[in-house]
């Protein structure tokens, strides 16, 4: 709460000056003297170090590791804002999740019976640290993937991962999703700017649902993707059951492409 108050304090003060300066701009405040706002900088400062308890934190990131312990279920939730993101497999054995995170700062866990809930917020990390955020996930038990960003990107290689639910939002921000060979639920990925990249191995059946305005174009690689009268696009092998993937986007493009399983 301490690392949100001052980031509101800050926004909120910067955007006013920013203000007034525009109206200065366009001769809107004539009797405008800038050098006497010149102490509002260091007021701004202050509140920052007052509330958050850092000015500079550096952008540097910190390694860190969770056991596993008893958990048999596990939710990641990431809401990153400007900093990008990616997972990929866990190879340790006896380990829940593991990576590099923003300095000073590492995962709210929540442990309630066996199921384990990890919360990754940029709001509760040093305001000054841009360092990516990486990680690595256990394989042996089921995930619920969770992913937000405004200006970050998300890029996920869920290979040999077990999968419950995906969810993938970004702003500004690219999507790279590498397909599970299985997912209880739909993958749902969302890009309101950013280009969507889906890539599903060799021998993995996926079932890929697209939907956007008229600049979300789509690109699939015609000897792996059949497409239907529906617009639903069908990978050509597989005998397992389809994992459904749903793309939807406003600007930028979809690209539907294939890649080893190694």
């Amino acid at each position: 709460m301490r690392a949100t108050r001052g980031m509101l304090v800050g926004s909120l003060a910067l955007i006013a000056l920013g203000i007034v300066l525009l109206l200065h701009n366009f001769l809107l405040l004539a009797d405008f003297n800038f050098g006497a706002f010149a102490p509002l900088i260091l007021v701004i400062l202050g509140a920052i170090i007052l509330l958050r308890g850092d000015l500079l934190a550096g952008g540097e990131a910190r390694t860190f590791g969770i056991t596993r312990g008893s958990v048999e279920r596990a939710t990641l939730e990431i809401s990153a804002g400007e900093i990008d993101v990616s997972a990929q497999p866990l190879q340790r054995e006896g380990r829940l999740i593991a990576g590099q995170y923003a300095v000073n700062s590492r995962p709210a866990l929540d442990v309630q019976e066996n199921n384990a809930t990890l919360i990754m917020n940029r709001a509760a990390t040093p305001f000054l640290s841009f360092a990516d955020w990486s990680m690595n996930l256990a394989h042996d038990l089921p995930w619920t993937i969770l992913v937000s960003t405004h200006l970050g990107q998300a890029n996920f290689d869920l290979t040999g991962l077990i999968v419950q639910k995906v969810v993938i939002a970004t702003g500004f921000g690219d999507i790279r999703l590498v397909a599970p060979q299985e997912a209880f639920e739909p993958l749902i990925l969302k890009s309101a700017l950013g280009n969507v990249h889906v890539l599903v191995p060799m021998g993995i059946n996926a079932r890929v649902t697209v939907s956007g305005s008229r600049f979300f174009h789509i690109h699939a690689d015609e000897n792996r993707y059949i497409r239907d009268e529906s617009g639903v696009y069908s990978t050509r092998d597989g005998d397992n059951p389809p994992i459904d993937i749903y793309v939807s986007g406003t600007f930028g493009d979809a690209y539907f492409a294939s890649t080893s399983p190694d």
